[in-house]
């Protein structure tokens, strides 16, 4: 399971769309 980190100038919204991103990279969304 890929990890992400909220810089702290990002919203939640926009680091759950770059880990979503990633987990449809990595082929892991189900």
């Amino acid at each position: 399971m890929p990890v992400i980190k909220v810089r702290e100038n990002e919203s939640f919204d926009v680091a759950l769309r770059r880990f979503k991103t990633l987990l449809r990279k990595s082929g892991n969304l189900s």
